[in-house]
């Protein structure tokens, strides 16, 4: 299942930037253009995290963040601000922000921290403490070795299941070939990184639903791959 963010912006043009790359990244995606549209959907929607912009009409961002945590609101919150000066980061953080953007920002450092706090928040429960993992029809058992789609078992060679588990353990993160290949097979072992690729597309060949675009194991180009739930 895609997590799900909320953007609460009023600029059309980051709204549809922001929206295109979120979706691109596996994220599903609610916009509100106004202050008051985006306190309500966040009280009336289950969000994995909301990016809020500051200086919003009808109610500002400061407010909206400061009314969310007083109603027990927990759903992580990242601000983006014209505002660079410390003293409206400091403002922000202590109404209850987790973290905060300066405008104008690289989308790969705000993807970065939306992954970093996704990671963080206790609303994530889909590593739950048994040794269990899930994602999109996909269960993982690590105690016992076993994975499932569909509630059917899925059957993962060991090293597979290694390069699995690498993956869930650090994701969001972005790993080369060769990483992959010192983390997953050994600083000792003596394969090449084409066989980190033709492992990657067995897996996608048994856990995706289209291969061919994958959803959780991605291609990051000229870099390597990374998971994302």
């Amino acid at each position: 299942m895609s997590m799900k963010i909320l953007l609460v912006e009023d600029e059309e043009g980051l709204i549809l930037t922001l929206t295109d790359r979120l979706h691109s990244e596996g994220f599903e995606v609610t916009s509100a253009n106004d202050g008051k549209k985006g306190f309500d959907a966040a009280l009336a929607g289950k969000f994995d995290l909301v990016i809020l912009d500051v200086m919003l009409p009808k109610k500002n961002g400061y407010d909206i963040c400061r009314d969310l945590r007083q109603k027990g609101i927990s759903t992580p919150i990242l601000m983006l601000t014209a505002k660079g000066e410390t003293i409206d980061k400091v403002l922000g953080l202590k109404l209850g922000a987790d973290d905060y953007l300066t405008k104008p920002f690289e989308v790969i450092e705000l993807l970065a921290r939306v992954e970093a706090l996704l990671r963080r928040s206790p609303n994530n429960n889909e590593a739950v403490p048994n040794g269990e993992f899930k994602f999109g029809e996909i269960g993982v058992d690590f105690k016992r070795a076993e994975v499932t789609k569909g509630g059917q078992p899925v059957d993962l060679s060991a090293m597979e299941f290694r390069l699995l588990q690498f993956f869930i353990e650090n994701r969001g993160s972005v790993h080369s070939r060769d990483d992959l290949l010192d983390a997953v097979w050994g600083y000792d072992a003596m394969p090449t990184t084409r066989t980190v690729d033709v492992h990657v597309a067995w897996l996608r060949q048994k856990l995706e639903e289209n291969p061919r675009h994958p959803q959780f194991i991605q291609t990051v180009h000229g870099f390597g791959y990374k998971f994302t739930v």
